[in-house]
């Protein structure tokens, strides 16, 4: 790793920027200015239908209003779809990939049917692995007639690739040991969508060489997932450091529904930077 520290922050151009976004930024861009390092912005925009322009360029405006600069220039996902592509391919190449064309109901109905009870994680039930099973020349053979399917990767067959626990640094918490099993088989693509989250901030913090990443404690037990790709692609393993998130009166997750929150509903109710600074105590 190298010595200066990265950071970044990465919204989705899915609807405006509110307050607990300003929180995410602010922190992540005091922690590199306190070191001497390098703020990053980055756009996640790989969902097309959800993903806009008009919110884009409100993040780099609500972002300067705040008073934040960022190194240019902006790394967009959807320019970069091929990184993603060659991460899947290496993947593939191991082995570790398999089409699932299930639908919700398919894997719902498996789930009933089963005597076992299922097993959850961070992210819901385990999908039951009813493609994992499906004859190689069936599941090409389907791809090639235009059905949909995501890309799992088989969990199972990943860990046994494994030589050594994998780990992976909190600057709050310490040291800590990574378990992606029990994450089961992730979707790292679909048919539609090149890339996932996990595998594109993955791909995307390697290669722009961010050191320390800082994001809200709801995606902690996501690192997990993320060091397991980290040790197969060979990529650089970053510090983390995990924030609380903001909460509404009621103790609920600020959201982007929430809309007089939102950086430009603030600004147009008459208050300044400053007085956001303030509500996120980070001033």
């Amino acid at each position: 790793m190298c010595d200066t520290v990265v950071t970044r922050f990465a919204p989705s151009p899915t609807g405006h920027l509110h307050l607990g976004h300003a929180y995410s930024a602010l922190f992540s861009e005091n922690r590199a200015r306190q070191a001497g390092g390098q703020f990053i912005l980055r756009l996640e925009d790989i969902d097309s239908d959800r993903c806009k322009a008009e919110f884009e360029a409100a993040i780099y405006q609500d972002l300067a209003w705040l008073g934040l600069t960022w190194q240019q220039p902006v790394r967009r996902q959807s320019d970069h779809v091929d990184d993603y592509a060659d991460a899947l391919g290496q993947l593939q190449d191991m082995g570790l990939l398999y089409p699932c064309f299930c639908t919700r109901k398919d894997i719902r109905g498996e789930i009933e049917s089963a005597n076992n009870a299922p097993h959850h994680g961070p992210e819901g039930i385990h999908y039951p692995g009813i493609c994992r099973r499906l004859d190689r020349h069936q599941a090409q053979d389907r791809q090639a007639a235009g059905e949909p399917f995501a890309l799992r990767l088989d969990n199972e067959k990943a860990l046994a690739r494994l030589h050594r626990p994998l780990t992976w640094r909190d600057l709050d918490r310490g040291e800590q040991v990574a378990r992606p099993e029990a994450f089961g088989d992730v979707v790292l693509a679909r048919k539609d969508i090149p890339t996932s989250y996990h595998l594109a901030v993955t791909v995307d913090d390697h290669l722009q060489g961010v050191s320390l990443i800082t994001r809200g404690e709801d995606l902690l037990p996501a690192t997990d997932v993320h060091r397991l790709l980290q040790e197969l692609l060979g990529l650089n393993v970053p510090d983390y450091l995990h924030h609380p998130l903001l909460t509404t009166d009621t103790g609920e997750r600020l959201a982007k529904r929430d809309n007089a929150l939102t950086l430009r509903a603030l600004r147009q109710a008459g208050h300044s930077a400053e007085d956001v600074r303030t509500m996120t105590g980070l001033i």
